[in-house]
């Protein structure tokens, strides 16, 4: 194998089919003399002189017979398995897609994809998962997981590409028979009021408590928990107030008997993302979930 070269199979297979080094050529899109050139080398390699001249045109000899089936079988494979393009169609495939998401994530993100994977991917299916960033970085680099969503200030890796999907700000939530009634309150009523605090993973949240850190503005506490998915109805049953992303804040209003109003100071967005490693930038199924999400939720 090491002094064969496997370009010249395509000429042999050319001149069986074609009956002439003329008709290879034009077949080929190459010079007549540069087939005649790689039918020698060919026969060199091989011993044999393949192609004879007859009153019939070039007639194989049976070694070149013998090379015929391998070598169309080796050009389609080639052709159809490692020249063509990835197809992906989302009406017939049986994927699973695994997303890195936050709770929070799940509620802002999942209910508008699992209606659109119903319509034009019926079969493919969704999975979620929370991890570390550290392992969240190997799990995309692995295939473990087609994409991160939401805020990961921690994937730098510079094989991670990243798509920015839209800015979030921040909502206060107020019970719904709350005696406020303007849709914005004043810093002296939101310092005055018991805040519920949330402290979880997800690291959008941390930006709303160092932001209040750097103004040194003290509120006072009176709830601290680790959960998003409490803190509707502990808002919808007592005094207390809460600050959380918008998306969060106007999907708990949907089913929790809660107001949200206007928070007293310009607190600063943040973007949420999706991230994907470098090695999955022209799959198929990862090109169009990309799209998909960014079709859902772009702005």
């Amino acid at each position: 194998m090491s002094g064969f070269d496997l370009n010249l199979l395509p000429v042999a297979l050319a001149i069986y089919e074609e009956g002439s080094v003329s008709g290879a050529a034009r077949k080929l899109g190459m010079s007549q003399p540069s087939v005649s050139v790689a039918l020698n080398k060919l026969r060199t390699s091989l011993g044999d002189p393949l192609f004879v001249r007859t009153t019939q045109g070039m007639e194989p000899t049976p070694r070149a017979v013998t090379l015929v089936g391998p070598t169309r079988d080796i050009l389609q494979r080639v052709q159809t398995e490692v020249l063509a393009n990835e197809q992906f169609t989302p009406a017939t495939t049986e994927r699973k897609f695994t997303l890195a998401l936050s709770d929070i994530g799940e509620m802002t993100f999942l209910p508008r994809l699992l209606e659109l994977l119903r319509a034009e991917a019926p079969g493919a299916s969704l999975s979620s998962v929370s991890m570390p960033p550290a392992e969240l970085a190997l799990a995309l680099e692995h295939g473990e997981v087609d994409l991160a969503i939401g805020y990961f200030p921690d994937l730098k890796n510079r094989n991670i590409f990243q798509q920015r999907l839209f800015s979030h700000s921040f909502i206060c939530l107020l019970s719904a028979s709350h005696p406020h009634k303007s849709p914005r309150m004043t810093l002296q009523q939101f310092l005055k009021m018991g805040h519920a605090v949330i402290r979880a993973e997800g690291r959008s949240q941390e930006l709303f408590e160092q932001f209040l850190t750097r103004k040194r503005i003290q509120r006072r506490v009176v709830l601290e928990t680790p959960h998003f998915m409490s803190i509707p109805f502990l808002i919808a049953g007592s005094d207390l107030v809460a600050t959380v992303p918008r998306a969060v804040g106007e999907s708990f209003a949907q089913f929790a008997d809660i107001k949200l109003v206007e928070p007293p100071l310009d607190i600063p967005s943040f973007d949420l993302k999706q991230h994907w490693h470098r090695k999955y930038a022209k799959d198929g199924a990862n090109v169009w979930l990309r799209g998909v999400m960014a079709t859902l939720f772009g702005s």
